[in-house]
């Protein structure tokens, strides 16, 4: 292991008790050795407005472009809204996207979860978000996938992830993502 890999974590959802901010602060519990994250609010990015971005970025939206340059690797917890990714998610992507000469999603190393009450987990999300990145020139990491169906037997009333099963995946795939952002970052 050479130098520390620093990751932004970004749930797609703005509830209180959603299952993917949970999933995100269970991989907090677990990272493998030389890896920090930081999990993102994105509540309080605007909807994206081009008359607003021509005066100059608001408040959020600077702070968020700011941690995005600074970490080494993004982990996107999405849920799955209508068959795609949330909106809310989209448009601070969309807002992070901008300018896309500069932009700091540009390369970046990414690893998709997500989890969802429903029996197919987030697959349609997360490839709604794969699609998105592309055009945006991040990275996404292939495998290990982690898709959370039934979330609600995955976390107890307290939103901890007590499904042992479930705990390994997660912890494989910041293992995975450790590896993918050094390799990308050359550190």
């Amino acid at each position: 292991m050479t130098e520390h890999v620093h990751v932004l974590g970004i749930a797609g959802s703005l509830r209180q008790k959603s299952y993917n901010k949970a999933a995100l602060r269970a991989a907090a519990e677990m990272l493998p050795e030389g890896m920090t994250l930081d999990i993102y609010d994105i509540a309080p990015i605007p909807l994206f407005n081009a008359d607003v971005e021509a005066q100059g970025d608001p408040e959020p939206v600077r702070d968020f472009k700011a941690r995005l340059a600074a970490a080494n690797a993004l982990l996107i917890a999405t849920p799955e809204y209508n068959y795609s990714m949330p909106g809310v998610l989209k448009n601070a992507l969309d807002w992070a996207s901008r300018p896309p000469a500069t932009t700091a999603l540009g390369e970046k190393p990414l690893a998709i979860i997500g989890a969802s009450g429903g029996p197919w987990g987030t697959a349609r999300a997360q490839l709604a978000l794969r699609q998105s990145a592309v055009f945006m020139n991040m990275h996404p990491m292939n495998k290990p996938p982690l898709q959370i169906p039934h979330a609600e037997a995955k976390f107890n009333a307290d939103l901890k992830l007590t499904d042992e099963i479930t705990r390994q995946h997660l912890h494989a795939v910041l293992v995975a993502l450790a590896a993918w952002a050094r390799r990308l970052n050359r550190i």
